[in-house]
């Protein structure tokens, strides 16, 4: 199974299915609020850091490099989100980030492992952000995501694609899955505050119940589709309750007419069962519509004054756009960027991609952030 299929089939429809089953985020005790003023204070964008399905797509120092000057120069981003698994890569990414300037929001991703394993990973991370944290750099930690989908005990199923089956079905029992996802967070909490000793924060999926007061930031993957705007509003005003920062830790949209109101369902109109990938008839490539949805959501968060936002995500290397429609996969990816190989069947290591419409609306959007008086001028906002 590819690394990135995991991560991307697999939390998006976990998102969606979980969402589906549960009805609203626990709340927390008493916090400290920050005053809220109008405009976005942390601008991100979500980085992946993986093995790749291929040896060509897999995390790479250089090519590391290259797209965190690209998310720092040409996005105008402040901030990164650098997630996946393998301690090393989390870090010498959330090093280059620093250097550059950005604040880091690290988030081990460790899924279908025992639960000493992921919590054995969440602590090794922890002790590295601490270390970076230390030296002067700007990081947050969050102990991970969306683990009724990814940690193994909380929903049946043997991993990550039977979870979201059972999730989808309704093969669970609720009041047993919230024991055991409460459990699991409370303890993930724990470590990550014993060895790190700066903000932690969790990326939940919308409906999953989080007691938020073990947390200094309410940190939800948001891809909710309304057809008005005050919707949007209303729905993210409810976040706010806790009396903590609010951070959108991932929105987006594939890259097709109609994707928005698939939201974390996008994936789904690629047919994985032939001998090659393919995108299911009917599905037309909008690089427009990706554009819209990410702008107006970037614009709602900016209105509402939030803490932080990071668009899923900076690329998808695994799904490479193609002249054919039938072949390009990028039309079911949440990617910024379009990715372009060489040979149609496997990358060579010097595939490259392009900016989609949908990296330009946020460079504009994040761009007017950065030129406000009361955020960009502000060193701490930076």
């Amino acid at each position: 199974m590819q690394t990135q299929g995991i991560s991307r089939r697999g939390l998006l429809a976990g998102a969606a299915a979980v969402g589906a089953t549960a009805t609203a985020i626990g709340s927390g005790g008493p916090a400290r609020a920050r005053s809220i003023a109008r405009g976005l204070q942390w601008r991100g964008v979500g980085y992946e850091i993986t093995d790749g399905g291929y040896p060509a797509t897999g995390w790479n120092a250089n090519r590391m490099r290259h797209d965190i000057r690209a998310i720092r120069r040409d996005l105008h981003a402040n901030s990164v989100t650098v997630f996946g698994d393998g301690v090393e890569r989390l870090l010498a990414t959330a090093t280059e980030a620093a250097e550059r300037g950005l604040r880091v929001w690290l988030q081990p991703r460790l899924a279908d492992r025992p639960h000493s394993e992921i919590l054995d990973h969440l602590a090794e991370t922890a002790r590295g952000a601490e270390r970076l944290r230390r030296e002067g750099a700007s990081v947050n930690l969050s102990v991970g995501c969306e683990f009724v989908l990814f940690v193994p005990g909380i929903v049946p199923g043997d991993d990550v694609f039977e979870r979201i089956e059972n999730l989808q079905s309704g093969n669970f029992d609720p009041e047993r899955m919230q024991r055991r996802l409460a459990a699991f967070i409370g303890r993930s909490a724990a470590m990550g505050r014993s060895t790190f000793h700066g903000p932690i924060s969790y990326g939940a999926a919308e409906g999953e119940v989080v007691d938020w007061s073990l947390f200094d930031i309410v940190s939800v993957n948001y891809y909710a589709f309304h057809q008005h705007r005050s919707a949007y509003v209303r729905q993210l005003r409810r976040y706010g309750r806790w009396g903590k920062p609010v951070m959108i830790s991932e929105f987006g949209s594939c890259t097709y007419r109609g994707a928005p109101k698939d939201g974390g369902m996008g994936w789904a109109i690629v047919d994985y069962d032939g001998t090659e990938e393919t995108i299911k008839p009917g599905y037309v490539r909008s690089e427009r519509t990706q554009a819209r949805y990410v702008d107006e959501l970037i614009g709602i968060f900016s209105e509402l004054g939030l803490y932080g936002a990071s668009v899923y995500s900076f690329a998808v290397p695994d799904a490479p756009h193609r002249p054919r429609r039938k072949y390009d996969l990028d039309i079911a990816s949440y990617g910024l960027v379009k990715p372009r190989w060489g040979d149609r069947h496997r990358p060579t290591a010097d595939w490259t991609w392009e900016p989609k419409e949908a990296f330009y609306a946020v460079a504009r959007r994040y761009g007017r952030e950065e030129r406000r008086p009361d955020f960009g001028s502000n060193p701490s906002n930076r």
